[in-house]
Order: structure tokens, then sequence, then C-alpha cells
């Protein structure tokens, strides 16, 4: 059985075309992300991207290369089908959600190359198609517009609008969106930013501005707040930063605190990923995925989980489209949605790559 022969952290910087701005004050101008490179004893390579999070999981570029350095030497030299001796090890290691993600994915991927398949072809689609959104990030009017018209233009027909910070300012964005762009869906994501007394009334205009749903509306720690909020049925609600982990997603459950869970496999790997589908679809939730804003590489490992079953609401699988380039053939949408069989011609670009590769000295 082959072994984990070399784990290698590669750093690079993608930019944007405009800034990501979401919460109270966070913003994402560019991604400086790891590319890690798992290598067997058999020569099968696997990888991942890696998405630091410092506002959200407070993990760096140092420390996810910090934590690689910790981890890898009790990873090589085991056999890549020990899933037990490699979960163990990483669920040792508290936090530090996406580095140990990366670790999965890699890993999962290594051993489909080692088994002589594609990634893809290890898991099997339960439908054919999934509906793409994309995530508009806080900006005037104009900006929003011109993005939203970009992605448009690109196939998509779902827009996540990030709100929160301004009631009048978002339902005029929201207005906005609705008169241009009438045949798009849009839902919000809140980022915790609404307090107990505010929420019923925030999410009452949003119900009636036509939003689908709203993502974590109130601050994780108001647990019964968010349980209360959820029993009011103004709005389904999301659930992301209150189910980063399994164990956040069996809390979430038996107190009843939401609708749909945002499943991010950049934070949680395929491993974790699989259990929590598997959990939430036996409790009767629904569920989409999120990208975790990567590139057109981890889109493309973030989407083999939109396909699995369970996933049935929109999945925010376009946002390599605000990258300026990329190392992946990610495939175009048609008219909102993507499709498995399109999904399958996914490749990782070396050269490409290389582009955006940071140096390590």
């Amino acid at each position: 059985m082959p072994k984990i022969k070399r784990i290698s952290p590669r750093p690079f910087r993608l930019p944007l075309k405009g800034a990501l701005r979401w919460g109270k004050a966070s913003e994402l101008a560019a991604l400086e992300h790891v590319l890690l490179e798992v290598e067997l004893s058999d020569g099968a390579v696997g990888r991942a991207e890696i998405p630091p999070r410092p506002t959200i999981y407070g993990e760096t570029l140092g420390t996810v290369l910090a934590a690689l350095k910790y981890l890898s030497p009790q990873l090589l030299g085991l056999e890549v089908e020990d899933t037990e001796a490699i979960q163990n090890i990483l669920d040792n290691f508290p936090n530090n959600l996406t580095a140990k993600a990366g670790l999965d994915i890699a890993l999962w991927e290594a051993w489909a190359h080692s088994e002589g398949q594609g990634l893809w072809q290890v898991f099997e689609p339960h439908h054919p198609r999934v509906r793409v959104s994309y995530i508009l990030g806080i900006a005037d009017e104009a900006q929003m517009l011109a993005d939203a018209r970009a992605v448009y233009q690109a196939g998509v027909r779902v827009l996540k609008v990030k709100v929160g910070r301004d009631l009048q300012g978002d339902l005029a964005r929201i207005a906005a969106l609705k008169e241009h762009f009438p045949d798009v869906e849009l839902y919000a994501d809140a980022n915790e930013t609404l307090s107990p007394a505010e929420a019923e009334m925030y999410l009452r205009k949003w119900a009636e501005a036509g939003l689908l749903y709203v993502e974590e509306p109130l601050p994780v720690a108001e647990v019964l707040a968010r349980k209360g909020l959820r029993k009011a049925a103004i709005l389904p609600l999301i659930a992301d930063d209150s189910a980063f982990t399994l164990r956040d997603l069996w809390r979430e459950l038996q107190l009843e605190t939401f609708d749909i869970l945002n499943l991010k496999p950049a934070r949680t790997g395929y491993t974790q990923s699989l259990e929590m589908l598997a959990l939430n679809r036996s409790e009767g939730k629904k569920a989409m995925v999120g990208s975790q804003a990567l590139s057109s590489f981890g889109a493309y490992h973030s989407a083999l989980m939109a396909f699995q079953e369970g996933v049935s609401e929109p999945c925010e699988l376009a946002f390599h489209l605000k990258a300026e380039g990329g190392f992946c053939n990610f495939p175009a949408l048609r008219e909102g949605w993507l499709y498995w069989e399109d999904l399958t011609q996914c490749r990782f670009d070396p050269d490409a790559f290389e582009l955006y590769e940071l140096s390590q000295r």
C-alpha cells in the first residue's frame, strides 16, 4: 500500500478584480493562499487549495505553514489508506481548520491518482447539475451592479448579497439588483452583524424585498436568540459560522437553529464534509456548498461535494470569476447551472500556477 512520502506547501497570490467586503470590517483584496501537494511512495500526487482567513478562523499564511510543518512528521510514512490513523492525527490538533482540510483533500486526490483515477471518478454524482451562486460583497451601488453584470454575463443566476451594516442601504442595493436583473434569485449573508433586538425587523424587511433566505444574521453566541429567530419562520436561516465542524453541526441540529447548512469543504475536508452531509440529511435539513472565496482550482474541489446527495440549494462556486487569472480550467456555466459532465474536464495547470507562486526564501 502506498505511503505518504512528501508534503509540500506552495504559497501563491492571485489578484482580484476588486475587493470583497463583508461583516463589520472584513476585506479581501487578493487570494493569498497555499497550494498543498502530497506525494505518495508510488509517485501519485494530490493537491488542494488552503485559504487562510484571519478574521474568520484565526489562520494566516504563517500559521498554515507552521501547522503543516507540525503535522507533516506525524503523517509521513503512514499508508494513505490508514484513514483512522490520519484522522486521529488531525483530530488531535485543534482548530487550524483550513490547514487540516487541505491535507485531507490532497490525500483523497493522491489516493485517487494512486488508484489510476481522477478525483471526480471517486465521487459519483447524485444529480447531473447544480445551481451556482456568486458572492456580492458590500460596495456602493455602481460597483455592485458592475460586479453583478460581469457574473451574469458569465452565466450566474443566483446572487448572495452581503448585508447587515445598513438596513436602508441593503434594501436599496437589493431593489437595484431586482430592477437590473429581474430573473436573478437573491439571498443574503449578514455575517453575525445583527442584534437580537433588531433581527426580526431586518428579516421581515429582507423577506418583503424578495430574498430567498439569510445566512447567520445573529452572533453565534446568541444561541437562544438564534433558536427563537428560526422558530419565527420569517426567512429560512443558513448555518455557516455556527457549524464549522461536525461537532458544531450536531449541537445546532439539537438546538434547531437553522434550515440550510452551508458546507465548506475548504474548512472541513472531504472526510468530515461527507459525515456532515450524512448527518444533516438524516435530520431532514437542506444543504449548499460554499467555496470559501477560492480560485478556480479550489472551486473544482468544492464543486465535487456539491453533486453529493443532500445538496439541494445554490452553491457558491463562482467566486473565481472575481480573480485575475487562475490555474484550472473551471467550466463555463450554462444559464445558471454547472453540469457534472463539464466539471469532469477540470485539470490543474502547473505552468499557469507558476505565474502566481510566491518565493518562500
